[in-house]
């Protein structure tokens, strides 16, 4: 299927009701969810009420839009990936109607509470969240038992790690133990760089060997297989340091040889020519991303002159934020039936994205200036319209029947 023109796409009435297309297919539901929640949570945040919530009073504001960005933001991807690849992997059905707008149900419940920070309604939001990774732990256990796979086996060992922070974060906050919860949210975000880890390990290669190959009759790309694995194997070294109490010094040497393994990931996006296609480039920089802020991690630790909070949003935020604008790019194509090769808009969208990680993070880290205007404003209109421009690019595909089962 050809790319239609950005008039078509935004003017042609839909050739069917709009829901049961949406949840044909994880991905179609849960990116556009993703999308929205990652432009606009943060920009009205930071545009409407200034980092201050209407309704937080006895949490910290950070601790608000950390939560929301790494539960919500990530989590809401993390389900849309997941309920695409998994089956996909399995040769297994797709969860389609009702489990998923199941699971969307849990996820928006605590994504209220977040956008206002009414923190009455924390329990609910609690029960929410581990309500929708409960759910989507048991569906991979259940496919991996089925066809007896080890396929799914790391993603299950990492998002069960994450339903044990965010179960720990959501308490914190609920029960109004701050430092609990900040201690738990950064564990969280860490974790979520294993899974990126994974993620971008499994993506990267049929990507690779699509570019340098569009018949995919041979397989050119076959990278060591002892480097699949190696950065979400050195984030989990580094996470059972954490936990078992090695000191600042130990810890940082941790982080920088996981941020390494992450630059090595970049490495493997230099393909010739076709390393300047967008689905390598925004690949290569996720790793990228992902591996500096964890290497910064690690110098702050060791005397670098900046704090870990931003060297964190530069890995988390970064990485992932890249990571996820790269999947949606690739998924969003695959599996509406269309080859690789991104228009203006997704191009422009990946670059915006980056845009906004640069100014949330160097200002902040002496690298460079502080931008006009408030506080972080500039950084989230720019990482707002990298995700608005994604979702207005690929809108039509997404809600087209046409496109049903093309994955």
């Amino acid at each position: 299927m050809s790319d239609r023109s950005l008039a078509k796409r935004l003017t042609d009435p839909p050739a069917a009701p709009i829901l049961p297309v949406l949840s044909d297919e994880g991905f179609r539901l849960f990116f556009p969810l993703a999308a929205l929640h990652i432009a606009l949570w943060p920009f009205l945040w930071v545009a409407l009420w200034s980092l201050r919530l209407p309704f937080a009073v006895a949490l910290p504001q950070g601790l608000w839009h950390g939560s929301e960005m790494i539960l919500g933001a990530w989590g809401a991807v993390l389900i849309g990936f997941m309920t695409t690849a998994a089956p996909e992997w399995t040769d297994t059905k797709r969860l389609q109607g009702r489990a998923l707008w199941r699971l969307a149900a849990l996820w928006g419940v605590a994504r209220l509470a977040g956008l206002l920070g009414i923190e009455p309604m924390l329990w609910l939001s609690l029960l929410a969240d581990l309500g929708w990774m409960l759910l989507l732990l048991g569906y991979l256990l259940r496919l991996t038992v089925q066809r007896r796979t080890d396929r799914l086996l790391p993603f299950i060992g990492w998002i069960a790690a994450l339903i044990a922070g965010a179960a720990v974060v959501r308490f914190g906050m609920a029960s109004g133990q701050v430092e609990l919860a900040q201690r738990a949210l950064v564990l969280a975000g860490l974790i979520f760089m294993g899974i990126l880890g994974l993620a971008i390990s499994r993506i990267a290669v049929p990507v690779a060997n699509h570019v340098l190959d569009p018949s995919e009759e041979t397989v050119p790309f076959r990278p060591h297989p002892g480097r699949m694995n190696l950065a979400p194997g050195l984030v989990a070294l580094a996470l059972a340091g954490e936990l078992s109490g090695l000191s600042t010094a130990v810890t940082g040497w941790l982080w920088i040889a996981a941020g390494a393994a992450f630059m090595d990931r970049v490495g493997e996006g230099f393909l010739g020519r076709a390393s300047f296609r967008t689905e390598v480039l925004s690949l290569m920089a996720s790793a990228g991303f992902a591996g500096l802020g964890l290497i910064a991690l690690g110098a702050s630790r060791l005397g670098a002159p900046w704090s870990e909070v931003p060297a964190l949003h530069l890995a988390v935020m970064g990485g992932i934020g890249m990571g996820v604008i790269s999947v949606f790019a690739i998924v969003g194509k695959f599996h509406t039936g269309q080859k690789l090769g991104q228009g203006p808009l997704t191009r422009l969208a990946c670059l915006s994205v980056a845009a906004g990680v640069l100014l949330r993070t160097l200002p902040e880290m002496g690298l460079m200036p502080w931008p006009p205007g408030p506080d972080y404003l500039l950084a989230s209109l720019f990482w707002a319209a990298g995700y608005l421009l994604w979702l207005i690019d690929t809108w039509r595909d997404l809600i087209d029947p046409e496109t049903m089962g093309s994955g």
